[in-house]
């Protein structure tokens, strides 16, 4: 296997890895963002009011764009499995 391979390998892997985790995190980055205006706006400053809003998005944000996560990541396993003679010379 040469550098190119394994530089390629992870550029694909680190892509892949960022495009499954962009739309949760997101999603949690927005609503804790309303929440925390929201907080200010009523200077209510309890920390663990963030947290159910941020674990419903995240789950709205996995049920909205799980199938694709899910395509995604098989594309990028079927790839690799294919590629597996040649990067074995």
């Amino acid at each position: 296997m040469t550098e190119s391979a394994v530089s390629g390998l992870a550029y694909e892997a680190l892509r892949v890895a960022l495009m499954v985790a962009l739309p949760i995190l997101g999603a949690m980055l927005v609503v804790g963002l309303v929440v925390n205006v929201l907080q200010v706006a009523t200077s209510l400053q309890d920390t663990t009011l963030t947290f159910i809003p941020k674990i419903a998005a995240a789950v709205a944000a996995l049920f909205l764009t799980g199938p694709w996560m899910m395509r995604l990541l098989v594309a990028f396993a079927r790839g690799l499995i294919a590629r597996i003679p040649e990067l074995v010379r």
